[in-house]
């Protein structure tokens, strides 16, 4: 039965009150520590509901949405202000990754419990000399009876102080190099040998972390794929990142662009003419995600990542000299400013992306590696 638009709005509308309305417009990129227990309440709400996991096929839980519901589905999601998801990584990742290359075993103990939202995950893959260059992953495993025995240090790990399992890019094979040799490990945090070490950022927030394993185990089974063939499975979870759920990040994009408008002087042309042609590049970019259906990935995310850090200069400047005074806390446009310098960087550099298109995409020589 298909989902209307008119559907979700009226259910948004019976449901964001009472305590939940408090909720709306916090957490997201930056804002991770905004009312988390709450927020976390609020997608059990969710999932008692059936609105986790829309895109999901029946058989496993979902609506099984249509392309086109599920833009309606992101889309009113944002417009209603609904407080940012905290199950994005078990949801829209690893769930997804389960349904397509998980045995039937995992996808039984594993994606029920992401669905009611009762167990929360995160990445495990940059390492300090592995972010974007994620072939160089160091983090080792080996087998120990019937268990991996895992040893290494991950770095940038969101939410990693809040999850209860990690999808880990380990080297299973001593002396491999490369895209070769490494498995794709699910790991469960609350366990001796996993330390979690908050990063403070310039915001004063530490929604990123640091995970050092020292001996730290799972079970035989719970590798994705073949041993020594997790790149593949790597490779397939990232492309579940940027999809359809960018369509409603735009609908919060120019609901900050709207306010930043409403801060600038309109006798400054300059400024004026910048913010028109965000607004432009707003709507190429729900264009394209439209035309694309969500496919092209890379492209996505450098249209959004430039954009948005480009967003946060213009609140700098519509806000002139003030944006330069901080009071007892950052406000939300340093906060944005700040932040958004770091869009261009996590989940794909831009030069990372870059080299994707050329590569994949437009058949260009590969970079010389050193």
């Amino acid at each position: 039965m298909a989902v209307t638009r008119s559907e979700i709005r009226r259910w948004l509308a019976e449901h964001l009150v009472g305590r939940f309305a408090e909720l709306k417009g916090l957490g997201g990129p930056g804002r991770e520590h905004e009312a988390f227990a709450e927020r976390l309440d609020w997608e059990r709400h969710l999932a008692a509901h059936g609105w986790t996991c829309p895109a999901w096929p029946v058989e496993h839980g979902g609506r099984g949405l249509t392309f086109d519901e599920q833009v309606a589905f992101h889309e009113e999601y944002a417009l209603a202000d609904a407080p940012a998801r905290v199950n994005h990584l078990g949801e829209n990742l690893l769930g997804p990754t389960l349904i397509d290359l998980g045995t039937a075993q995992q996808k039984a103990r594993f994606l029920p419990k992401i669905r009611a939202v009762e167990e929360l995950w995160c990445q495990g893959y940059s390492e300090p000399g592995a972010g974007s260059d994620l072939a160089a992953v160091a983090t080792s495993a080996r087998l120990v009876d019937d268990q991996w025995v895992i040893t290494g240090q991950k770095v940038w790990t969101s939410l990693a102080h809040v999850a209860d399992w990690c999808f880990v890019l380990a080297r299973t094979t001593p002396g491999s190099v490369g895209h070769k040799g490494l498995s794709y490990l699910l790991v469960p945090m609350r366990q001796p040998g996993v330390e979690v070490r908050p990063i403070r950022q310039l915001t004063g927030t530490a929604e990123f972390n640091e995970v050092f394993f020292d001996g730290a185990r799972t079970d035989k089974d719970l590798v994705v794929g073949e041993p020594g063939g997790g790149w593949a499975v790597a490779m397939a979870t990232l492309a579940y990142e940027r999809g359809v759920s960018t369509l409603g990040q735009q609908v919060g994009f120019r609901r900050e662009l709207d306010a930043v408008a409403a801060l600038a002087d309109p006798e400054d042309m300059v400024l004026q003419e910048q913010l028109a042609r965000a607004a432009v590049e707003l709507s190429v970019m729900r264009s394209h995600a439209l035309r694309t259906r969500g496919s092209d990935p890379s492209v996505s995310k450098l249209l959004w990542a430039g954009w948005h850090r480009r967003l946060g200069e213009l609140a700098m400047r519509a806000r002139g000299a003030e944006s330069m005074v901080m009071g007892d806390d950052l406000d939300q446009w340093q906060r944005l400013y700040l932040f958004s310098r770091a869009d261009t960087i996590y989940g794909g550099s831009d030069e990372i992306q870059r080299n994707i298109i050329a590569e994949r995409v437009l058949g260009l020589p590969r970079e010389a590696r050193g």
